[in-house]
């Protein structure tokens, strides 16, 4: 990767952070019902709609996330060591849970990358 790219992708990377924490402020101190890295995730989505941020200005940046997204979920799988009666007795409905949820998950990203796909092809000329 060329120093610019690089440069660029930590600008980025810290430009994600900086939001998600604001957000994750603004929801605490306005008592929200809702998590701040939802509230991130909307106040970034209106920014993209509203042509406020360009989408090529945090490309990298959520390029790089998206690929490394693995290594954020390592933590939460090694805590589970500390949870282990739970895991004893309700370890089946956990996993039941677990795979259903990764196939809605599966299957609305699916459903929404054709929907997405479709209104782009029905776009061009």
């Amino acid at each position: 990767m060329k120093v610019k790219a690089l440069f660029a992708t930590v600008i980025q990377v810290a430009f994600f952070i900086l939001l998600s924490k604001g957000a994750d402020a603004i929801a605490k101190w306005l008592n929200l019902p809702i998590p701040g890295t939802i509230l991130g995730i909307l106040v970034l989505f209106a920014l993209l709609e509203l042509k406020v941020i360009k989408l090529d200005w945090i490309e990298l940046g959520s390029k790089w996330l998206l690929a490394e997204m693995l290594l954020f979920f390592i933590p939460a799988t090694v805590g589970i060591v500390n949870y282990k009666s739970l895991v004893v007795h309700q370890g089946v409905a956990i996993a039941i849970v677990i795979l259903c949820s990764t196939f809605a998950v599966m299957l609305c990203s699916g459903l929404m990358g054709q929907w997405f796909s479709a209104k782009q092809r029905s776009e061009r000329p």
